[in-house]
Parts: C-alpha cells; sequence; structure tokens
C-alpha cells in the first residue's frame, strides 16, 4: 500500500451517527474480495475469539521487546504474533471497566456511562446499551463469556442479559475478593476476624457464577485466595470444551475469554510458582497466561477451527505500577489509571490463518471501539450497527484484511474519566489535559491516580521520536493545531446530538469527574 498523510487525508462520515473514517477503495475493494472468496469457500462466517487479559503492559510479550528479557518468556504469544498482524498502536481506556464496556458497545465511556469501575456492589453499567454479543447473535452467532466481567454487577448489566448465551466467571474484579490478603504481610492483620467481617459484609457477590441468558447467575464457589489461584486455569477448560463442543456445528461464535491474570494482586497457579526466570507472582502469572493461549489454539487446531477463527489478544488497559514492584512493563510513559500512552496502549495481536497475513506489524491506530463494527462486518451484518446513538469505532475489516493495509481510523480520541484529555494523530498526540505522574501516590476511585492537571497551553507529542512524551513539540508544529482542532470539534460536537450518559448511577463521585 501507498503511504499517505493522515492530517492531509479527509475523513468521511458515512452517516451522522458513525465515526469518521479513512476510504481506502482499493484495500476495501480488495477485502471484501477476500471475505466474500472465504464465505464462499467455507460456507459460513468466522468465529471471533476475545481474549483480553488484566493489566498486561505492552512490553511484556517477547514479540513487543519483553518476554525472556524482562523474565517471563511467552513463547505462545510470540509465535501467533508470528502468525498474524502485531498493532503497535491499539488503545483501551484507562482502566479496565471503561475499556470493557467500550469493547462491548463500540462506545468511548463518556456515551455508554461507565467511566470507571463499578466497586463493592455499586450500581452502573450495560444496561440501556446495545451491545456486540447481542447484535452478533441476532446474527446467528452463538455467543459464550468467560473470567473476568467487571461491567456491573446489577441484573440487566449481567453477561447473560446483555446478549451472551452462557457465562461462566466473576462479576466483579479479583482485588474486592482478597483485599490484597496477602498471607506474606502480616497475617494476624489480614486474616483477623474483623477484617473478614468486614469484607463478608460488603454488598458484592463473593462467589465465581454460572448463568445462562435471561436466568440468574447461579453461585458455583467461594473466591478464596486458593481458589483465585486455579481460576485462569478452570476458565480455559471451560473455554476449550466450548470450542470442541462447536466443532462441526454451522452456526459461528463469539467466545470473550477474559483471564484473572495479570491484576496486580497476582496468584498464580502452583503449577507455574517460580516459573519464571524472575521467580516474581507477576512473571509467573504471565507464563501461566501464556500457556493458557496455547491451550485455546491446540483446540482450535485440534477441531479444525483455526482457519475459521479470528483470535484478539490484548490488555484492558495499560500496567498497574503505582506500589513497586508490580512487574509489569512498559516503555510508555506512566500507567494504568491515566491517558499518558504508558496508561491506554496495549498490546495487539490479530490472527486469521489464510486470510491475515502472517508476519505483520503495523502502527495504524486501533481502539477498542473498532472492535465492535469490524466483527459486524466480518459476521456480514454491518446492517444491524444502531442507528439511534453514535458508534466510535470504525470498520477496520480492509485494514486486517489486506497486506501491509492502513488503518481506516484518523483520530483516537483520550478520555479520563469525564474529562477529554487528548486527541492523537498519526504520530502526534495533543494533551489537554492529564494525571500528574508526579502524583502518582494520589488514587482516587477505580484505579484512577495522580491528579488532574489542565495544561494552559496544549502539548504536542512526537510519538515516534519521544514516547516517552517528555518534549513539547507545540511551537514547531502549529500548523498542524486546525486538524487537531477540528477532530476536537468533530468529536465533541456529536455530544450536542447524541448527549452522554451523564451519571454512572454510582454511590460515591470522583471530584475529577466533572
Amino acid at each position: 500500500m501507498t503511504a499517505f498523510d493522515p492530517f492531509a487525508t479527509r475523513a468521511v462520515r458515512r452517516a451522522e451517527n458513525l465515526e469518521p473514517a479513512f476510504v481506502h477503495a482499493e484495500q476495501v475493494a480488495l477485502a471484501q474480495r477476500k471475505l466474500d472468496d472465504y464465505v464462499a469457500r467455507r460456507g459460513r462466517r468466522p468465529n471471533i475469539l476475545i481474549f483480553l487479559m488484566d493489566d498486561v503492559g505492552w512490553g511484556d510479550f517477547g514479540c513487543y521487546g519483553g518476554g525472556v528479557a524482562v523474565g517471563a518468556p511467552t513463547p505462545n504469544f510470540d509465535r501467533l504474533a508470528a502468525q498474524g498482524l502485531r498493532l503497535t498502536s491499539c488503545y483501551s481506556e484507562p482502566t479496565c471497566s471503561p475499556s470493557r464496556a467500550t469493547l462491548m458497545t463500540g462506545r468511548v465511556p463518556h456515551r455508554h456511562g461507565l467511566h470507571r469501575p463499578p466497586m463493592y456492589g455499586e450500581p452502573g453499567g450495560l444496561a440501556g446499551e446495545i451491545t456486540l454479543p447481542q447484535l452478533l447473535s441476532d446474527a446467528g452467532y452463538v455467543t459464550q463469556a468467560v473470567g473476568k466481567w467487571h461491567i456491573g454487577e446489577n441484573l440487566p448489566s449481567q453477561p447473560q442479559n446483555v446478549g451472551f448465551d452462557d457465562f461462566y466467571g466473576f462479576l466483579s474484579v479479583s482485588d474486592m475478593y482478597t483485599e490484597w490478603r496477602d498471607p506474606h504481610y502480616f497475617p494476624e492483620i489480614v486474616y483477623s476476624a474483623a477484617r473478614s467481617d468486614w469484607i463478608r459484609n460488603m454488598p458484592f457477590n463473593k462467589c465465581f457464577v454460572h448463568a445462562t441468558r435471561g436466568k440468574e447467575a447461579v453461585n458455583v464457589e467461594e473466591v478464596t485466595i486458593p481458589v483465585l489461584s486455579q481460576l485462569d486455569d478452570k476458565w480455559c477448560t471451560y473455554s476449550s470444551d466450548f470450542i470442541r463442543a462447536r466443532a462441526g456445528k454451522p452456526e459461528p461464535w463469539l467466545l470473550y475469554h477474559n483471564t484473572r491474570g495479570a491484576h496486580f494482586d497476582n496468584y498464580p497457579h502452583e503449577k507455574f510458582l517460580a516459573s519464571s526466570p524472575a521467580r516474581h507472582p507477576y512473571k509467573d502469572t504471565l507464563v501461566e497466561l501464556d500457556d493458557v493461549m496455547r491451550r485455546l489454539v491446540q483446540v482450535l487446531r485440534d477441531t479444525g477451527q483455526a482457519e475459521d477463527t479470528l483470535i484478539f489478544v490484548s490488555s484492558d488497559n495499560g500496567p498497574h505500577m503505582e506500589t513497586w514492584p508490580d512487574a509489569a512493563f512498559t516503555p510508555f510513559r506512566c500507567s494504568k489509571g491515566s491517558t499518558w500512552e504508558g496508561g491506554v496502549r496495549v498490546p495487539g495481536l490479530l490472527v486469521w490463518p489464510g486470510m491475515i497475513e502472517a508476519g505483520q506489524a503495523s502502527d495504524g491506530l486501533f481502539n477498542f471501539c473498532d472492535v465492535l463494527p469490524t466483527a459486524l462486518a466480518l459476521a456480514g451484518a454491518s446492517e444491524r450497527l444502531p442507528t439511534d446513538r453514535y458508534i466510535d469505532g470504525v470498520d477496520q475489516t480492509s485494514f486486517l484484511l489486506t497486506p501491509d493495509g492502513d488503518s481506516n481510523r484518523k483520530y483516537h480520541h483520550y478520555w479520563l474519566l469525564k474529562n477529554y484529555s487528548a486527541i492523537r494523530c498519526g504520530e502526534y498526540k495533543m494533551m489537554l489535559r492529564s494525571t500528574s505522574d508526579e502524583d502518582s501516590g494520589a488514587a482516587g476511585p477505580g484505579g484512577f491516580t495522580g491528579v488532574l492537571q489542565e495544561h494552559t497551553y496544549p502539548k504536542l507529542y512526537n510519538l515516534y521520536l519521544d514516547p516517552k512524551e517528555s518534549h513539547n513539540y507545540l511551537t514547531r508544529k502549529l500548523s498542524y493545531m486546525e486538524a487537531f482542532q477540528l477532530g476536537i470539534r468533530q468529536h465533541l460536537g456529536t455530544f450536542r446530538k447524541f448527549p452522554p450518559k451523564t451519571t454512572m448511577g454510582l454511590a460515591a463521585a470522583d471530584p475529577r469527574e466533572g
């Protein structure tokens, strides 16, 4: 593909409720012929496996420069990367629940309303949203969710009520079950009767659950620390059984597999304790997740479904590094809870044998919002995109299916709670407000850290020359201001026609949310 200038190239809005996107006519035509040929040959639409990890850093995998070099070899992730497309500019939201809701809805947090994670039984979630599993289910897909949910515990927001046929996992987040009750530190406190009673009385479900479409979740087992260490193994077995059960069936499927690891309170399975060269719980957990990936891919191959399955591997946000040694690795500035690159730029692997060319790497922009419209396009169901709400994602099918393809996304918009934070186009990022990584110990709710700082003048960073975001290029690139201003005006202007969800329905508000 010939290179193009994203600043000079016009993005086209196909409908008033859809994000403007580049039109690469030749690329689109090639990808469509390729997809049509696949459907004609295989007589079906592709399965979709979303493998979402927790708090894994951009640089943790060997294929991103980590692996053995940071004490945790990841041969299976690296092998997967070599078989498909490795994204270097894949973006999540700053924390877990906003990212997961964005992936499910194709919408930024200011639209779906989940600005931060709901904690300890707080209401708030996906109620009223139209979701990816719902749309794919309507298109004839079988839908399965496994593992961590954390997009609301209230009944209308639970997975079996937002489009999934089946769910096996926990509804909250692992540190709520453990409350950092590490027996190595002050066991007389963490296992005291008073603390145990306090945790027991907190209003959230203490068990991992099983639920089927439209029915209430049934408790499977209380999540204790010993149970916590076994969950990724159990969840892998459940997903493997699902894949085996779908072999030979005509309906395509969506499997949304969420790992417990490598959330900062790591309790790897006993098989993986001290298995990493680093002999550290985080690194051991990363080795375990690499093995989970191996097991799932092997089942796909054993059942003859590998060539019919698109795999997307990523993390819900950047690494949690507020307390040393959390041990995750990113080469970028700051970490989870911020809109500096370390908080939101995450690994992104896309594999579909025979359809996505092997051995590719691209810095094309890809956002979690893009998963929904892309999946619908692959399912032949783009007409099912909602028209009554704004969809921030763009269809990236042609980007994925064309060798050395160009991203269809012009801008990436960064949101920090309810605050518009930054915008990226090409290699340049303009920061309007951010958290201060110098005050990262000032923790807000839901994993957001640092003091919110409003920049008197925008800061412009070249992410190729300055990935640490330390040098302001604004005075040298004033000519780029117009493109950024246009992108900001277009984006914020959509909220007049499609108003945001102004409240999350949460029990307590963060003063920085205004």
